[in-house]
């Protein structure tokens, strides 16, 4: 898959930036009507523009040129500059983070519970290789009857 915008760290880099630099939103300031004295000029306020976004991993997927999470996931795990990605989905993974620190953090307890957090805030360690689980089938009664012949019944 060709991916110009991944042509090198530095425009991925910059193209991470771009997107957080996005999601802040943009505003003017517009000075309140009536308010003004001699002494002191008239306070402004700020206007939006463009509202603010919350930071997402589709959106910086998106953003970047993919075309599903699977792909964003995929490069972030073997492409060439996977460290880059990790360090943007990290950026993501920190505003849920001070969002802990608000009234109702709930919707970011989940989120970090999904990303791997554990009830310490600790990410958790995603373990090497598959695992090997061990079945072990014990008697447990009669055997069963292998045919009609043998069912007796009292």
């Amino acid at each position: 898959m060709n991916q110009p915008y991944l042509a090198s760290e530095a425009s991925l880099t910059s193209r991470i930036n771009d997107y957080f630099s996005f999601i802040e939103g943009e505003y003017h300031l517009e000075n309140k009507p009536g308010k003004e004295t001699k002494e002191q000029p008239a306070p402004t306020q700020k206007m939006w523009d463009r509202e603010p976004q919350p930071a997402t991993f589709t959106d910086l997927a998106l953003h970047l040129g993919f075309t599903s999470l699977q792909a964003f996931d995929n490069y972030t795990e073997n492409g060439k500059f996977n460290e880059t990605l990790k360090w943007g989905r990290l950026r993501i993974e920190a505003s849920y983070e001070r969002k802990l620190h608000a009234q109702s953090a709930a919707g970011a307890i989940f989120a970090l519970k999904n990303m791997g957090w554990n009830e310490r805030g600790e990410a958790k360690q995603q373990p090497e290789g598959p695992k090997t689980v061990t079945v072990t089938v014990l008697d447990s009664g009669p055997r069963p009857a292998g045919s009609e012949k043998e069912v007796v019944l009292s």
